[in-house]
This record gives C-alpha cells, structure tokens and sequence, in this order.
C-alpha cells in the first residue's frame, strides 16, 4: 500500500537513479549559472571593488595627513595656550580648578584596586580634587571590597566617595549621568573618566587640564591608550595593532583637521559645562562616549587628542570577551550613525566640510564600510567567483589595492611588522562579527543595545602560571565542558566554505588563490575551535 501511494503522488520525470542526481544539479547549474549566477556574482564583484576604493581613499587620505601632522603641525602645546598650573603664595591651591574623577565600576574583583590605587595617586591638590567609584555590581562580596577599598583610601586624607545605584538603568552612561547629579559636582569645572582597568600616571591632570583653563573652546582631552598585556598572546598582538592604527592616525588626523574625534569613553578629561550644553550622557546606544561627542562637536566645541599623554591599560585576552566588545564597538556606531545622520546634515553651527568628514570619513567609511568591504569581498565574494570562473575580478582589487590598505595600516606598530600577514587573516574573520554587528545597528534589531562587560584579569595576569598550577586538577574534570564551550559555528561554518573553494582552486583554478583561502581557513578554524587567544 505505502509503495503504491508513493507511486501515485511522485511524478514518473522525478523518479530517477542515484546515480543521475549528480548529473541533474549540474544540468540545473548550468541553466540558472548565465542568466542568474553570473550578472549577479558580477554586480557584487563591482560595488565590493567601489568600497574597496573608497577605503582605500581614506587610508590614503589619512596616511598624507598623518604625515604632513608629523613633519609641519605644529605640537598641542604650540597650537593652543598652554601653561603648567602653578600653586599661589597668597590664594594657595586655588589656581587649580576643582577636578571630579569617576571609575565606573562593574563587579570588578581583578582590577578594581589598580583603577582607585592609580587615581588617588594623581598629582593634584588633594583639596582640588573629588574621586567617585560608581559601582554598578552586582556581587554583594565585590561591592564589600570595593567599598572597602575607598574607605581605606578615605582614611589617608583622600576625597573620595563610594556610590551605587539600585539598578543599572543605561549601564555605564547612566552610572556617569546619577554621579553628575550629585551636589558637591557642582563644584567641579572638569571630569576625568577611568574605566576601572585604566591606571592614569600621576602627572595626568597636570598635563591634560591645562588646556582646558587656558583654552575655553576646548571640551575634551583624549589620552593614548597603552597596554600592559600585549605580548600575553596573538590575540593581544592582534588587537594592539589594530588600536595603535587608531590612536596613531586616526584619533590624531581628526584632532589636528577638525579638532573632532570619537571620545574613547576612558582616559578623557570633558569640561562638565560642554557635557551638560550637550543633553548630558544618554543611553540610547552601546557608544554612550561617541553619542556625547558627536553631540558635543554639534554644538560647536572642539576635542584635543594628546598622543603623548598615556595611561595604561588591559585588553582582553579571551576570544570570547573580544567577540563580545567587538560586537558593542561595532554595532553601537551603526546605530548611532542611524540615529544622528540626519541631525549632524540639518546641523548650522558646524561648517560644511566637518559635516562631511563626521559623515563620510568618520561613520560611513570607518564604521560600516570597512567593516563590510573585508568580509563580503574576501570571506565571500572573491571566493565564489572561484566556483564561478566567468566572473572575473580585477588584479588590482584583489591584490593591489588590499596589499596598500595593509601597508598603511600597519604603520601603528612596527615592532609587529611582521605578525602582518596573520594579521589581515584575523581581521577577516573579525570583520564577520563586525559586520554582522553592524546590520544589527542599523537595523535596531534585537541585541542592537546588548551590553557585555568585557572581562579583566589585572594582577591575575602577573600570577597565571601559580594560577594554573592550582587549578590544574579542576580545568581537567572540566575540559570537555569548556571545550564544548569555546567552539564558535559560524567561524568553523566559514572555514569549511573556504576549504571548499580552495579545494576547487587547486584543482581547477589559475590565480592561485588556494594559497590565501587553506591559510584563512586554517585561521577560521583556529578561532572557531576558539584557541587564537592561547597562541603566544
């Protein structure tokens, strides 16, 4: 019965051998490859060649600027009035204005001492100068120790005070907009933010708050940031590369061309005055500190990047913890860039050509384009023309111009010249996070506002080998668990798509490409199976 049933319902043309399945999927290939496959793999080769072109501009663009800011701009100190603040005889400390310091903590257990040690250690009138630890944990043991801490620190004569809140309604933006609201701030003419892995040197204030008093024009003043664990592992490497090309270049060609850049949300002095003309901190993305400033340049005031002025700081070592601020970095900008576009364009306070280096340059180029032109272009397009040899892409997209791009970004960090090749590898597979986040931002979907605290070990990295000693026993009866665990689909997904192509490369192809797919399959891979961050 069930076999004369089958017969009935099958079509007696769809009935066929296993055998000839093969041969049917190519047959179908080869009549929808013309007319569909091909224009359409064709359309995508030209816009990723057009993206490509315009990130390739802006690296240029920015590497002429860089290199006319290094050889004819004159130094901060020489292009606005800057004076060290002296303490008066008869007035005493009163030459220095009142300075608010504010760690916004979260269940910080590694590092929360470091953060309050290095700020109650800055060199400024004690008298002068207000510390708030805004502890947003929710751990009662670490909230305990926190407190703890700022009551030891309270005890040496040190104005400082602990603060939490009752829920973290808007995350860090909120914690930094209830702790404005307090009344001693109203005291205080500036304010200095830390995040709590950010240790700022003693002469901090000192060099930094000189060009506020003395230039009223000026709202912000961005520190560089350094990192105590680079050479931990690749990952670290990986990232110092990429963040040294942003602090090198891009922080110092916005501050030295249209005194604008995007506050990096730590190691910044803000005038309170130009926060509050502003709104105030808002919450409505995951780029609370670029929301201001964009708000902030709006009204006319203008941001200075000191590249000499450093404060330390950590990065995340774990794959898992990168993902996950790379996922805020990138969609938080996404979103804003949807939220703003229109008010930065109806905008008549700022002159035409910022509005185009805010919107252009700083959001649609950097912030979306690049991000999307890496992974299309060579996680997906450039190997599908290999399946699909009509397509044809152009030498000068597919290596020339990515060899440049490269070139110049590599200019950040030297000392890693040659990490770069591993380099351009792990950023393509960052780029499928970062793009994916990036959709989500402009789109507003669902983990458009997702806030993950990136994890911070502090002097757990100083002690790791008599922590791995200790925990030997246990990481063995849990390893199939975090194995489990650190296996991502999606990069292991990509890396089988690449193998593939390569694969088909080898076989049947001419440009060789099989050489970059096996080894960005092998970095997909890598990161999939989620061990990039133990490579040292």
């Amino acid at each position: 019965m069930a076999d004369g049933s089958t017969k009935i319902f099958i079509p007696e043309s769809f009935q066929i051998n296993r055998d000839d399945i093969a041969g049917q999927i190519g047959l179908i290939w080869e009549l929808i490859k013309q007319p569909l496959i091909v224009p359409l793999l064709q359309v995508c080769v030209y816009v990723c060649l057009v993206m490509s072109l315009m990130l390739f501009m802006e690296r240029l663009y920015m590497g002429v600027v860089i290199i006319l800011v290094k050889l004819f701009l004159k130094k901060p100190d020489k292009r606005y009035k800057w004076e060290p603040l002296q303490e008066d005889l008869e007035s005493g400390n009163s030459n220095f204005p009142v300075v608010l310091i504010q760690i916004p903590m979260f269940n910080e257990r590694e590092v929360y001492k470091l953060s309050i040690g290095a700020a109650c250690g800055l060199s400024w009138p004690s008298d002068r100068l207000v510390i708030q630890v805004l502890d947003d944990s929710t751990d009662p043991v670490i909230k305990q120790m926190v407190e703890l801490e700022c009551q030891r620190w309270a005890s040496k004569g040190i104005n400082i005070t602990y603060q939490i809140r009752e829920t973290r309604v808007g995350y860090k933006a909120g914690a930094l907009k209830e702790g404005l609201k307090r009344s001693y701030v109203k005291h205080c003419e500036y304010v200095a933010i830390f995040d709590a892995d950010f240790q700022p040197e003693p002469g901090y204030l000192k060099r930094a708050i000189p060009f506020l008093v003395h230039n009223p024009e000026i709202a912000l003043v961005q520190a560089r940031w350094i990192f105590v664990n680079s050479n931990e592992c690749l990952l670290t490497r990986m990232q110092e590369m990429s963040l040294d090309y942003h602090f090198t270049v891009e922080q110092e060609v916005g501050s030295s061309t249209h005194a604008f850049f995007g506050f990096n949300g730590t190691a910044g002095v803000w005038r309170i005055a130009a926060i509050n003309e502003a709104g105030g901190w808002k919450d409505r993305t995951t780029v609370e500190d670029m929301d201001l400033a964009v708000r902030a340049s709006l009204r006319g005031w203008k941001f200075l990047y000191l590249g000499d002025l450093q404060v330390k700081s950590e990065l995340p070592s774990t794959f898992r913890a990168f993902r996950f601020q790379q996922h805020r970095w990138s969609c938080g900008p996404a979103n804003l860039f949807r939220k703003m576009a229109m008010e930065i364009i109806k905008n008549k306070k700022v002159r035409f050509w910022k509005k185009v280096y805010v919107i252009y340059s700083f959001f649609f180029v950097r912030k979306i384009i690049a991000h999307m032109v890496t992974f299309f272009f060579y996680c997906v397009v450039l190997p599908l023309t290999i399946l699909v040899p009509e397509v044809k892409v152009p030498i000068w997209g597919a290596v020339y111009i990515p060899s440049i791009i490269t070139i110049l970004n590599s200019v950040g960090t030297p000392r890693s010249i040659h990490l770069l090749f591993y380099w351009i590898l792990f950023e393509n597979v960052m780029s499928l996070h970062r793009t994916k986040a990036s959709f989500i931002g402009l789109l507003e979907a669902g983990r458009a506002n997702e806030w993950v605290v990136t994890e911070k070990l502090g002097d757990a990295l100083k002690n790791k080998d008599a922590a791995k000693n200790k925990t030997n026993q246990k990481a063995a009866k849990k390893l199939r668990f975090k194995f489990i665990e650190r296996i991502n689909s999606l990069e292991l997904g990509f890396a089988a798509f690449l193998f593939i192509c390569g694969c088909y490369d080898f076989v049947h192809g001419k440009n060789n490409y099989f050489v970059y797919l096996f080894l960005q399959t092998l970095t997909f891979a890598i990161t999939g199976f989620g061990y990039v961050g133990t490579i040292i």
